[in-house]
């Protein structure tokens, strides 16, 4: 008999609800949209109950389309991280809009923060930079500007969850109040050395441990969803933050393994093994994961824009009609004229966290065109990409051999091939496209590779996520050093700009 496993991923702009096999095949897969808001400049919010009905319907939509008498035998649940909520715990109405990743509006306490001599030791104990991105000043806020919150919060009245506990609160209808380790280690309120709660950062960000939820492992059974909205008590056995589900369902499980997701921004995540790291290179130490009692961390960097660049050229150059187009322009030259795009426009992430730069094309001739404007476009990617693996082999000493590479850029060979000749090893494939929401799935039906970091009574996926494309380096090493050389010294013109 065949089982079935349903992947819920709670993203930005969307949540989707997917249902697989034991063998990792998709069967079924309904999405559903929701609008952000922006009251403010640099404030983006959500309507957590826009969510969770969006949650709902999708997995109405895709039970609907079971054949008859079948349930899935479990569910997993990835998100959208960071992003902030907190509400009633009688109602489960949210008493605020959720503040999204994306939300600055707490950069002047984070740069108060900062002078006040706080980063270091905040660093020490979650492994995450003092920025907005992070939960622990939005919930801050929540509490000191909505009328009563921080009383109620401190009676026990209210709760706070990243997407992950809003979801599942409301899928056991308030039955338990949880959230896995990855999502906590997002919050700065995480000491991911001890994996617990830090006093000392409640008390700095000002944060009544009550509202907090239960932490728990990866793969811990966080109960069953409510038999009233569907009909079943359907068990709901793993969660994790969307990067880290990615990293899971590319099974990178031994230390020196790294994945890269490439959609709006680029998203670059090692696995370092079960001792904790701080980068000396303004990359974050994270959790990777916690499956069958074992912890293993990873180093993080993001870039802003990956694919953002490229809608810049369709939408605000005009240059292009389609993304597709950039592939057959990238091909039509040998190389891109000694032009180089610096794409910082909303400034430059990790490692050179300069929030102040702001995008530049170096090396413009008589001769440059379309076809070079494209091609510096998409090498920008492998730029921004090598310089985060650079920073990642000097923090850890590790050699990678091959990266594992998923999203919609992916589907450029020029750019893989690019990716592969730039960082000098393997890109590989795999023939799952949907491998964030594949590896929740899989983790919830206790379908995971056995490994090193994850050695217990498990079973082997290797045959259901086999790789099926390969894009080997075809460019001598010292042409792409060079090539490197001179990204850098354009990265540091447009960082000099900036101070002006």
């Amino acid at each position: 008999m065949t089982h079935y496993l349903m992947a819920i991923d709670q993203g930005t702009t969307s949540s989707r609800a997917m249902i697989f096999d034991e063998r990792g095949e998709l069967h079924i897969s309904c999405q559903k949209d929701f609008p952000q808001y922006f009251p403010h400049d640099g404030w983006v919010e959500h309507d957590g109950m826009e969510i969770i009905q969006s949650v709902m319907d999708v997995i109405r939509q895709a039970l609907g389309q079971m054949p008859d008498g079948v349930v899935p035998s479990a569910i997993g649940i990835t998100n959208q991280r960071e992003t902030t909520l907190i509400w009633d715990r009688n109602s489960g109405e949210p008493i605020y809009p959720a503040i999204v990743w994306q939300d600055r509006r707490t950069a002047d306490l984070c740069r108060k923060m900062q002078e006040d001599g706080h980063e270091d030791r905040i660093s020490e104990k979650t492994g995450l930079l003092l920025d907005p991105y992070f939960s622990a000043t939005k919930i801050k806020w929540i509490l000191d500007n909505v009328a009563g919150a921080r009383n109620r919060a401190q009676k026990g009245e209210l709760a706070f969850g990243t997407i992950d506990s809003f979801i599942l609160w409301h899928l056991t209808k308030g039955a338990v109040h949880y959230t896995d380790v990855t999502n906590a280690s997002r919050t700065m309120l995480f000491n991911i050395r001890d994996l617990s709660w830090d006093a000392e950062l409640l008390a700095l960000f000002d944060v009544p441990a009550e509202i907090l939820p239960e932490v728990k492992a990866c793969d811990h059974h966080f109960g069953h969803t409510d038999e009233s909205l569907f009909g079943h008590a359907i068990p709901i056995t793993a969660v994790a933050g969307d990067q880290q589900a990615a990293l899971m369902g590319h099974r990178c499980f031994d230390a020196g393994q790294i994945k890269g997701t490439y959609g709006t921004g680029g998203f670059i995540m090692m696995n370092i093994g079960d001792k904790f790291v701080r980068s000396q290179n303004r990359l974050l130490t994270t959790v990777a994961y916690q499956i069958k009692g074992r912890v293993a961390y990873a180093l993080e960097g993001s870039f802003f824009c990956a694919g953002s660049a490229v809608q810049w050229l369709r939408d605000g150059l005009e240059i292009i009609e389609t993304a597709h187009e950039t592939e057959a322009l990238a091909r039509s030259i040998d190389n891109s004229g000694g032009v180089y795009l610096v794409p910082a426009f909303t400034g430059l992430g990790a490692p050179h966290w300069n929030p102040d730069a702001r995008g530049a094309i170096f090396g413009l001739t008589r001769a440059t065109g379309v076809a070079e404007i494209a091609r510096a476009t998409l090498e920008s990617v492998g730029f921004q990409t090598a310089d985060l693996l650079d920073a990642m082999e000097q923090d850890v000493h590790l050699t990678c051999k091959s990266m594992k590479v998923d999203g919609g850029m992916m589907q450029n060979d020029w750019l893989c091939q690019f990716l592969a000749n730039i960082m000098q090893l393997d890109v590989i494939r795999p023939r799952i496209s949907e491998i964030t929401a594949f590896g929740i799935a899989m983790l919830a039906g206790d379908i995971i590779e056995n490994s090193a970091e994850t050695s217990g009574n498990v079973n082997d996926v290797s045959t259901i996520s086999s790789y099926y494309r390969v894009t080997r380096p075809n460019v001598n090493k010292n042409t792409m050093a060079q090539q490197k050389d001179s990204w850098k010294n354009a990265v540091k013109s447009t960082c000099y700009y900036s101070e002006r």
